[in-house]
């Protein structure tokens, strides 16, 4: 049995099978509603590129690499 180091502080209901929009909606329902909306971006961009970087699933890296630099170009724009 191997140790899972890695615990998220929150389940997003991310899942690979979902479409793109359902995904990145998923992530950003799970940041905090009291932030601005670029700091929520932040947060979702962080969430999604540590799953990115724990897994070891290929297509889960890319999907989640994917939606993190979507949102961190989405906080870029709104700064």
């Amino acid at each position: 049995m191997t140790e899972k180091w890695f615990k998220p502080g929150k389940h997003t209901g991310w899942k690979k099978s979902q479409s793109t929009a359902t995904r990145r909606r998923h992530l950003l329902d799970a940041t905090d509603k009291r932030k601005s909306l670029d700091a929520r971006y932040l947060e979702a961009g962080r969430r999604s590129q540590a799953l990115a970087n724990v897994t070891e699933d290929k297509r889960t890296s890319e999907l989640a690499g994917r939606d993190a630099r979507y949102f961190f170009a989405k906080a870029k724009k709104q700064k």
